[in-house]
């Protein structure tokens, strides 16, 4: 049996710089910003390395978007803080960061009978007129996968990497329990 595989895809933290900064004159000393006020009220940060893209607001908040892990948070934040102290847009400071969501995709390498986990699960939403996946609230972990009959899936709402394993993991046993996993025609 083929163990489950978990992609991470998306990083979504939130940084607190603990001061103000002025969008205008760092639009301004930052060429590789962009900043259009009159379409959105923050400026966006794009790096390559790591590939992400950081929105940041006039409060001294951020979100960074688009990290492969929170190592990448790490990096683009520092990146970051430091292009911005380097202009003397900011003063020192600790900047505070928070994983708010991990999005990840997932291969269970077997095909799901979603009729019959809508019946055998709870905090399920399965109505293939409308998705083609079943949508699973797990509690422990605290996340939502969405469930494909191919064996793909999608797990959303972890506030950490290891979360995503773990749930991955719990519910590749669960549906194997359940008798709704067919691996290449053989029930599991």
């Amino acid at each position: 049996m083929p163990k489950p595989s978990v992609r991470i895809e998306n990083v979504v933290a939130s940084v607190a710089l603990g001061q103000p900064i002025n969008l205008s004159k760092t639009a301004e000393m930052i060429s590789t910003v962009e900043y259009e006020p009159e379409q959105f009220p923050g400026l966006v940060y794009r790096l390559s390395r790591p590939k992400t893209a950081t929105l940041i607001f006039s409060s001294g908040k951020m979100v960074c978007t688009g990290a492969k892990s929170e190592e990448d948070v790490k990096k683009t934040v520092k990146q970051i803080v430091s292009a911005l102290q380097n202009k003397g847009i900011i003063k020192d400071g600790k900047p505070e960061y928070q994983i708010q969501n991990v999005v990840a995709s997932a291969n269970l390498y077997a095909e799901i009978n979603l009729e019959s986990l809508a019946l055998l699960l709870d905090n399920v939403l399965y109505e293939p007129e409308q998705f083609p996946g079943l949508i699973y609230r797990m509690a422990e972990p605290k996340v939502v996968l969405l469930i494909f009959s191919s064996g793909k899936m999608v797990c959303t709402g972890a506030k950490k990497e290891e979360a995503v394993k773990a749930a991955v993991d719990k519910i590749y046993a669960k549906l194997a329990d359940l008798g709704v996993l067919n691996l290449k025609g053989k029930t599991a």
